[in-house]
């Protein structure tokens, strides 16, 4: 079956073809359907292609994913709580995609404002330039184009300069990551990571049996860095994974003092740094360094998304490496990344013409907005139950309990109100964070959100230990 068409686009068709697909293997019992590159071969387009489709079958309710693991159907006669009664994050993932639940676990900053027509239409323009690609596998690290875009962008001085060949583009973040393990030389190694940290990182890392090592966010906002020299000198630290210049969950901004702490402490133990950047551009307020505009430019990986800024629509990741090409462009070879050239080309229209950059001086204020307004409705509502600092950027808010309580409880709880929340506990390996969890701010006009909000300030109050 092989899906073209400048009018009817791929993602289109397949998403019939899955309805089609769903009602076909719906039963009593979960149906795991096929992943990502099955589809992409079976159907003949693009993986991101099929990942666009499952992501309007998940928001629709009709599919759920599962870390590590892929798509399955919902069952007929599934039960709102019959959710997998181990991993935590698994439970989280069924829990969020189940229809009528309230999801306040999510992060994504691109619902507030959003560039799909833009993209649509560049789309148009450029099939009808491109209508038959014909060499589809030439580029393995993406176009061109979009490599050259992001090379210009994160150039920011002679000695701190990026090329359109130090540019890797990889179907997703993920993707990306698992590339990045394996040519860094991280399976069975010792990495400092910031904690809070992503889950799917952590997980990430678990997986390939990377010894983590956690540096925890001061409640002030700042790092430790005599902590972080303690482990550089103490241990054979491969290399530091930092935010660029803001850490989601927490909503840290990364000081300037603590930027130049840390480029010190890495040169002077000849340490990489891993730099994760897919919240670089979603602060309030422009930073007033990156990290990586002062660290070794020569012991520097930065890796980054699309997504948080133009949503699932482009869930394309990508990394920036000025070594190690040799083995760089064999891993992305190897992975076989079957990327639309098409929607990459207009990702790059977007940034050549200065689209993004429009786009996020109206998304920044949006999620600003966004943030005061939670904080306001959580002080009505749960009032000295949580703590809560207003973040510097992103989507999300990162609360604490002010008294002791089960998490898990509350979690569960909420989920019997159909309502769920990100527990802490998930952004850690070492039993950090327990006392907090991450909430969605980017909540506009939801009719649900007042009952939601109760909801949790009654499950708080029912989890207190002691």
């Amino acid at each position: 079956m092989t899906l073209r068409g400048v009018r009817d686009f791929a993602y289109q068709a397949v998403y019939r073809y899955m309805i089609n697909l769903i009602n076909e293997v719906s039963t009593d019992t979960r149906v795991k359907l096929p992943s990502l590159r099955q589809l992409s071969l079976r159907l003949n387009v693009s993986i991101s292609t099929i990942q666009y489709a499952y992501s309007l079958l998940e928001k629709e309710g009709r599919v759920y994913s599962v870390a590590k693991s892929g798509y399955y159907v919902w069952p007929l006669a599934s039960n709102p709580m019959a959710m997998p009664s181990g991993d935590l994050l698994e439970r989280l993932y069924v829990a969020a995609r189940r229809p009528g639940m309230v999801v306040l676990s999510g992060d994504e900053p691109a619902l507030l404002a959003s560039l799909d027509g833009t993209l649509l239409r560049l789309e148009r323009e450029l099939v009808r330039q491109y209508p038959h690609p014909s060499q589809p596998w030439s580029q393995p690290c993406g176009v061109w184009e979009l490599r050259a875009a992001l090379a210009a962008r994160y150039t920011s001085s002679p000695t701190r300069c990026w090329h359109a060949d130090d540019v890797y583009i990889g179907a997703d973040l993920q993707g990306v990551l698992d590339i990045l393990i394996e040519v860094l030389g991280l399976r069975g190694a010792t990495v400092v990571v910031e904690s809070p940290c992503d889950w799917l990182i952590l997980r990430l890392l678990q997986d390939a049996g990377v010894r983590i090592l956690e540096l925890p966010w001061a409640h002030d906002g700042s790092l430790d860095l005599v902590s972080l020299e303690g482990m550089l000198r103490g241990e054979s630290v491969r290399l530091v994974l930092l935010s660029s210049a803001i850490n989601l969950p927490s909503g840290f901004a990364m000081l300037p003092h603590d930027c130049l702490g840390v480029a010190r402490l890495l040169d002077h133990y000849g340490c990489w740094l891993l730099e994760n950047d897919t919240y670089g551009e979603l602060g309030f307020k422009p930073p007033p360094v990156a990290l990586r505009d002062v660290v070794n430019p020569e012991r520097l990986v930065v890796f980054s998304s699309f997504e948080k800024i133009l949503g699932p629509e482009a869930p394309y990741a990508y990394a920036l490496s000025r070594h190690m090409s040799s083995e760089l462009q064999r891993q992305f070879l190897l992975r076989s990344f079957r990327l639309s050239s098409i929607r990459q080309r207009a990702i790059a229209r977007l940034y050549h013409s200065g689209r993004i950059d429009q786009h996020l001086r109206n998304l920044r204020p949006l999620l600003s907005q966004q943030a005061d307004e939670m904080s306001q409705r959580l002080a009505q509502h749960v009032g000295n139950q949580v703590t809560c600092r207003m973040p510097a950027g992103g989507a999300t808010l990162w609360l604490g309990s002010t008294h002791a309580v089960d998490m898990r409880q509350v979690f569960q709880h909420l989920l019997a109100r159909q309502v769920v929340v990100a527990p802490g506990e998930l952004f850690s390996v070492g039993g950090l964070h327990h006392q907090h969890f991450r909430l969605s701010h980017t909540f506009h006009g939801q009719p649900d959100l007042e009952i939601a909000l109760a909801a949790l300030s009654e499950a708080l109050r029912r989890a207190q230990i002691g």
